[in-house]
């Protein structure tokens, strides 16, 4: 298996754990894993990760209107989000040094 993918899954259980236990450090974690898995992210996907972060982030607090599980899913989908944001700027660092290297 591709250890990318194995850093994806990681970062979703993770994401999932972090609805349930409390951990200082989580969102760091997930987003150097997410800074890590963005070097594996082709170009076709570049727009796909970029929106996939913003609408994760940005919409996960909807869910939290849910009666019972809605903390849960939006601190599961905001931890997500979290981790799509390390392969942004992982993204987006490439794409800027690309173009204005020497």
């Amino acid at each position: 298996m591709n250890p990318f993918k194995l850093i994806g899954w990681a970062a979703l259980a993770l994401s999932v754990a972090s609805a349930f236990v409390t951990f200082e450090y989580m969102g760091a974690i997930l987003v150097v894993l997410g800074l890590v898995a963005g070097v594996a992210v082709v170009a076709e996907d570049h727009v796909r990760v970029l929106v996939s972060a913003l609408v994760l982030y940005t919409l996960s607090g909807a869910l939290s209107n849910i009666p019972e599980a809605g903390k849960y899913l939006a601190d599961i989908f905001s931890a997500a989000g979290t981790f799509a944001a390390g392969a942004a700027l992982t993204i987006i660092s490439r794409n800027i040094w690309n173009r204005y290297k020497p």
